[in-house]
């Protein structure tokens, strides 16, 4: 079984859409996945993912589920250097790297940094919503593996956001989501492909064979966009 974790286009957040660009990307990802045998699709129910899948969706006359649960995983925490909030994968290296529980992959959640949020009821939300999808494809969670039910060679295609894909990989693989969200990044209509390997008869766990692939734009000349990747650069004597 494969699944394509796809990351929406470069985003117009003011309109919850894409911008002109975003929608060239759209358009070249379908490109690409019209090419697929793709057996089901899963949406985020915002408007830049809905958008992005569109353009797929359209030239194959299917339709995509959509999950609340896909939504981007935006949930403020209590910033912890001054007053307000911030986003959970928003931390300067020398703050997050000297808190070694955001690297446990299990216990990334209940971190003192995350106590005062809905951190930990989102990742357990996404984790057994994502859990519950899979077993409807024959595929169900035992601890840290899954038990095939049904082995198939289904491939399914989930459009959704930087964020959220980032807590989904860190359940099926077994990574902290803050060691993902500060140490990768995946551009807009990018895809991640994860496949199983059943060496074991009845035992299969999701293999990730590429993480954030954008040939399709370098194949329509379309540079990637970088809108995810925080961009500011310390100069001395700089702000």
């Amino acid at each position: 079984m494969r699944i394509l974790i796809i990351r929406h286009g470069e985003p117009n957040y003011t309109k919850d859409s894409l911008t002109e660009k975003g929608w060239r990307e759209a358009e070249l990802l379908a490109d690409r996945l019209e090419k697929e045998k793709i057996d089901a699709f899963y949406c985020s129910p915002l408007g830049r993912a809905k958008d992005t899948a569109v353009c797929t969706l359209k030239r194959l006359g299917k339709e995509a589920v959509i999950y609340d649960w896909l939504q981007e995983f935006y949930y403020p925490i209590p910033n912890p250097e001054k007053e307000g909030t911030r986003i959970a994968w928003d931390f300067m290296p020398g703050f997050w790297t000297k808190k070694p529980e955001l690297y446990d992959k299990d216990e990334w959640m209940h971190a003192p940094l995350f106590a005062n949020s809905e951190i930990a009821a989102k990742q357990k939300m996404v984790a057994e919503n994502l859990d519950l999808l899979l077993a409807r494809h024959g595929y169900e969670r035992c601890g840290n593996y899954y038990k095939v039910v049904n082995g198939n060679k289904d491939t399914i295609a989930i459009f959704c956001h930087l964020g959220v894909e980032f807590v989904m990989l860190s359940h099926l693989l077994g990574v902290s989501a803050p060691v993902l969200w500060q140490g990768c990044f995946v551009a807009p209509t990018s895809v991640t492909v994860l496949k199983t390997e059943e060496r074991v008869k009845g035992e299969a766990c999701f293999r990730c064979k590429t993480i954030g692939d954008t040939g399709h734009l370098y194949a329509g000349k379309e540079a990637p966009s970088e809108s995810g990747f925080f961009q500011e650069v310390w100069v001395p004597g700089g702000k």
